[in-house]
């Protein structure tokens, strides 16, 4: 399984990003996806996922009412709407795939994609 997470960059407070993640080497449909992120000091956290379907999603309630995530089974990509964006946010933010269920715990995930940066200035 490969990963590739795109669409970071640098943005003010209250604006807006779209991550993308391409999936590839599986079949899509088979595995959950999430984000997570990593700011620099701190560990790996959960930001958001979604199940196989795409009929279930769970968030960290940081981001609860302003990141969206969403999947595209056809395209095997998932996305990550991100609004309201808050300095907290920066991040290297990741996306990864495990078998079956979704999860918030980064150690159940077996996949990973590379990172793509988040800044976002006051």
């Amino acid at each position: 399984v490969q990963l590739q997470a795109s669409g970071g960059g640098l943005v003010q407070a209250g604006g807006s990003l779209r991550l993308t993640c391409a999936f590839s080497g599986r079949t899509f449909s088979g595995f959950a996806l999430g984000w997570f992120r990593q700011a620099p000091g701190k560990e790996r956290e959960f930001v958001a996922g979604i199940s196989r379907a795409g009929d279930i999603t769970n968030y960290a309630d940081s981001v609860k009412g302003r990141f969206t995530i969403s999947r595209d089974n056809a395209e095997n990509t998932v996305y990550l709407q991100m609004n309201s964006l808050k300095p907290d946010d920066t991040a290297v933010y990741f996306c990864a795939a495990r078998l079956f269920y979704l999860s918030d715990a980064a150690g159940s995930y077996n996949f990973w994609g590379q990172g793509t940066q988040v800044t976002v200035s006051s």
